[in-house]
């Protein structure tokens, strides 16, 4: 499964990338918000750091204000997936775009109908929110499955990119499931190494080694 890191902080995704952790970014405009930034500015900057898809979302929510965005956010840089509403102008704009060979995130997807005219839609990811999903009842994760089951029956292509990722079990039962791509905040991703038998056990290899008085040099 690949790992992207759902922010705007550089630094906090140069982090990741040096630890070889990453395989591509997700922004919002809530997260450009929150790092006080220029966000073609700061799209830019990431997308230099990431190899893989950096996921810029468009704000209109009309078919043709969609790809005069889209127009712009492909200009930064090559690894750019447009990040488009679940909605029918958001569709119709996923079509366009992949058809002239862009990337495209179809995200705040709910249900797996909704998947399944992403996909139909020729969308490279879909984004199903997870925490959210489960926030109003519903469980998250069943979301996942369902999707992973359609898409296998037909072959899409789509990937499954879970995303509203709220604690590291969630990354674990998506890899479990079979989705291909997980978005979280960093610290999630870093909290995926955290276990307090790993935590005893280099405590008790370092009292033992000490107790040696032996160097490394």
């Amino acid at each position: 499964m690949k790992f992207f890191a759902d922010t705007a902080e550089v630094s906090e995704i140069r982090e990741l990338a040096d630890a070889g952790l990453l395989d591509g970014v997700t922004t919002n405009p809530s997260l450009i918000h929150k790092s006080g930034r220029n966000f073609l500015e700061v799209v830019g900057e990431i997308a230099g750091v990431v190899q893989g898809p950096v996921s810029a979302e468009v704000v209109a929510l009309d078919y043709d204000g969609m790809m005069r965005e889209a127009a712009v956010l492909r200009k930064i840089a090559d690894n750019i997936a447009i990040k488009v509403p679940l909605t029918p102008a958001g569709l119709k704009a996923c079509k366009a775009l992949t058809a002239n060979g862009a990337m495209v995130n179809v995200t705040l997807c709910f249900s797996a109908a909704q998947a399944l005219l992403a996909a139909k839609a020729g969308a490279t990811f879909i984004s199903p929110f997870v925490g959210r999903h489960d926030d109003v009842g519903f469980d998250g994760m069943q979301l996942i499955a369902d999707i992973r089951l359609i898409y296998d029956n037909y072959d899409f292509r789509t990937q499954i990119l879970v995303a509203s990722v709220r604690h590291p079990m969630h990354v674990v039962e998506a890899a479990r499931i079979g989705a291909d791509v997980m978005t979280a905040p960093p610290k999630i991703i870093w909290q995926l190494f955290k276990h307090p038998l790993t935590d005893a056990g280099i405590a008790s290899f370092l009292s033992d080694w000490e107790s040696t008085g032996q160097k490394i040099a």
